[in-house]
């Protein structure tokens, strides 16, 4: 893959799965632009970045605020003057029973997870299409293959993301944009550090490879998607779940 002057947005990237996916673009002569909703966080990851001698920045922001999206989107077209690949990875859960969930779960999560990678999609897509090519890739999870009890809002915005993927994969190619999807499972990341222990062995049981995969291992997947070796997949999903869906 040639990454000279390539730009790459990685949403909910001040750390897990995204942090990890802007370092190993970084590492590969990206430009990458952080984006998330806390400022300090999002300062950290970059200096990180940026300590390593890579090329990064930054923009704190709520992706469920369309005017906030757009904003940022103009920023960067004016800036760096294009965006190659999109990587929508920004997510939130709420969890709770179905009988139990609020309105306010069920809709901060849809927000969140399914309408911010929709407006940041649409954006990317407008610039792509200037530019007769770009990438982007949206995060979903094994949630949003199989479901998961207590998760009605989280499986909801994650099958969404693959909808969307399928959708927008018919609607951009003709543009030279593939939209690729990367559905993860049972990953160490901040989100199921509050998992009791005994429950996440339980999980490992369900795993073929008998443990948690790590953040870097679905960095590996997302960047496959994104490079030239990946040149005629759009459409897919790609499982990172150790064999978990089996």
């Amino acid at each position: 893959m040639d990454c000279k002057k390539k730009i790459a947005l990685i949403t909910g990237s001040a750390g897990g799965i995204g942090k990890s996916t802007a370092f190993l673009f970084a590492s590969k002569g990206i430009k990458v632009i952080l984006a998330d909703i806390v400022q300090s966080d999002l300062i950290h990851t970059c200096t990180e970045i940026l300590q390593k001698g890579f090329d990064a920045d930054y923009y704190a922001i709520n992706i469920a605020e369309k005017n906030e999206v757009e904003k940022m989107f103009s920023h960067i077209k004016e800036k760096y003057g294009r965006i190659d690949i999109l990587v929508n990875n920004a997510g939130i859960t709420k969890d709770s029973l179905l009988m139990k969930m609020t309105e306010e779960q069920f809709e901060k999560v849809i927000d969140v997870n399914l309408k911010g990678a929709f407006l940041c999609g649409k954006e990317a897509a407008c610039i792509m299409k200037e530019q007769k090519e770009g990438c982007i890739i949206n995060i979903s999870s094994i949630c949003g293959l199989n479901g998961n009890i207590g998760q009605t809002n989280y499986t909801a915005s994650k099958w969404g993301i693959i909808g969307m993927t399928k959708t927008w994969s018919k609607e951009l190619g003709k543009y030279n944009i593939r939209v690729n999807s990367v559905a993860p499972g049972f990953i160490e990341t901040n989100m199921i550090k509050t998992i009791p222990d005994e429950v996440k062995e339980s999980f490992k049981k369900n795993v073929d490879l008998r443990r948690a995969g790590r953040p870097e291992e679905v960095a590996d997947a997302i960047y496959y998607l994104s490079s030239s070796n990946a040149s005629f997949i759009t459409g897919a999903v790609l499982e990172v779940t150790g064999g978990m869906t089996i």
